[in-house]
């Protein structure tokens, strides 16, 4: 029994020598295994110390129509209400809920009324401030709160719908700011950690991994996707790394629900820098333009044309007065390069030709009939942003008319193509808005899928629900602005 025990003992640490050999010398199993081991959870404390002060709150306010006291008499419940449909699908009180009923105001005087609220950050000491373009976008004045509860009114510098980005400005100085870090150096897996306003709940902090990186969402962006909590409020906050660099503009989430459902987006930083230096330079962005319409390069028609693999931008169509046209670009080229980048799918071609400056003079390589030619080409000016086009009038029943304008709403169908655009199987869009939908924040273009947790398809949908409602108390409406579904709550008039 002895003999067996001390033999035992000492196989055993033998055994314990050899394998501490063999990891010093390298062997890559148990090397991995040891740091596999030695890993722990990182600690985000040192980094929200060194960021936070430098991420902002940034409040929206719209004027509200003139209220007379019969809009607004005392004892009025509504901010009760608000706040209990708050905490009903939100379970939290609602932020900055008012402590005491406000005054009744003389009829003439229009009140300011909240409208939005997101995130932004210190770019510079002397005050800019990089936020969403949809946080800011139509907003009659933009209130921005620092981390010492400082208030000021902003000033929007500029804004790029295309890109989501917007700069606005301060007067204020020795601001803390932030570092900006290399989005390209960004691993999938990477921790990362984002700070914000979600549902205007201040300076809250969130932290994940990178899910993936260069995701097609958008025609000039490559988003960087995570799996960071980020909730309506959080927009335009950034997005941290381990060593404190900001990568990305917290932006878009997908989501069924209008809640996070552990996909988030955000724009990379070196993008939305490139923005806002033009922005602040001339409160503009410039982008470059081919004018063609373009679509992806299938395995068939790769193979088909004898390519190696499917690659390129295939033109589907030529603007007539483009650049394009004028250099002789015909429908069914393949733009294989720009300049002798390459195009491996045909998202690369308006990122790579919005980057360069208009005017420039460049070329391209293009795949026709089976031969490659060099096409020289000078890029133009991609238009502005243009207003969207109001839908052509629907025609409602009476009872529809009659039961809308009770909330203040004048409301159609959707269009097919737009119920693919949003991916809903139905609702109806607003096409006015007037009071009371105007004081609940609810705008033109937004769409209402549910009326008091009724689903509405339609006008018609829409009309009988409202016909069975009491109007003398506050509606719950669930609505979707873009890529975001949100809450809000009407009080009839």
């Amino acid at each position: 029994m002895f003999h067996s025990l001390y033999v035992r003992k000492h196989v055993f640490s033998l055994l314990s020598v050899m394998l501490m050999s063999l990891a010093a010398a390298g062997l890559p199993g148990l090397q991995s295994q040891a740091l596999a081991q030695n890993r722990t959870l990182p600690d985000f404390t040192d980094l929200v110390e060194q960021v936070g002060p430098s991420v902002v709150n940034i409040r929206t306010v719209d004027k509200a129509a003139p209220q007379t006291a019969a809009q607004n008499p005392p004892g009025d419940s509504q901010d009760e209400e608000m706040q209990e449909l708050f905490r009903r699908f939100f379970g939290v009180p609602m932020p900055n809920a008012p402590r005491q009923q406000r005054p009744n105001r003389p009829q003439q005087q229009p009140e300011e009324q909240p409208r939005g609220v997101g995130s932004g950050f210190v770019l510079t000491a002397d005050g800019f401030i990089m936020t969403n373009a949809h946080v800011v976008d139509g907003a009659q004045q933009v209130i921005v709160t620092l981390t010492d509860k400082r208030e000021f009114t902003a000033r929007i510098v500029g804004s790029d719908k295309r890109t989501d980005v917007a700069v606005v400005k301060i007067e204020a100085t020795g601001l803390p700011t932030v570092k900006l870090g290399d989005p390209n150096k960004l691993k999938v897996g990477e921790w990362v950690m984002a700070i914000g306003s979600p549902f205007g709940l201040e300076n809250t902090v969130t932290a994940g991994i990178v899910s993936a990186k260069g995701r097609d969402t958008g025609d000039y962006l490559p988003f960087i996707q995570t799996d960071v909590a980020i909730n309506p409020g959080n927009s335009g906050g950034p997005l941290i790394n381990m060593r404190g660099e900001v990568v990305g503009i917290n932006s878009q989430i997908y989501s069924r629900s209008g809640g996070f459902m552990g996909i988030s987006f955000a724009i990379p930083i070196d993008e939305a820098a490139n923005v806002s230096n033009q922005l602040r330079a001339s409160g503009r962005v410039q982008r470059g333009r081919l004018g063609v319409g373009i679509g992806e390069v299938t395995k068939e028609v790769a193979e088909s044309l004898g390519m190696a693999k499917p690659q390129g931008a295939f033109v589907s169509s030529v603007e007539p007065g483009s650049p394009a046209e004028k250099v002789g670009i015909e429908a069914g080229d393949i733009i294989l390069k720009f300049d002798g980048k390459t195009i491996e799918k045909s998202s690369d071609l308006p990122r790579t030709v919005g980057n360069t400056k208009p005017g420039t003079n460049s070329k391209l390589t293009v795949l026709r009939r089976g031969a490659t030619r060099e096409v020289a080409i000078t890029v133009g000016e991609f238009e502005p942003d243009k207003a969207a086009a109001k839908p052509a009038a629907v025609e409602k029943t009476p009872e529809t008319n009659t039961a809308a304008q009770l909330l203040g709403l004048t409301v159609s169908d959707m269009s097919d193509a737009l119920k693919k655009e949003l991916k809903l199987r139905g609702g109806v869009r607003v096409d006015a808005v007037a009071e009371p939908a105007l004081r609940a924040g609810i705008r033109e273009g937004d769409v209402i899928t549910q009326i008091a947790n009724f689903e509405v398809n339609d006008t018609k949908a829409f009309a009988q629900v409202l016909s069975k409602l009491d109007k003398a108390k506050a509606i719950s409406v669930l609505l979707r602005r873009g890529e975001w579904s949100q809450y809000t709550v009407i009080r009839p008039r």
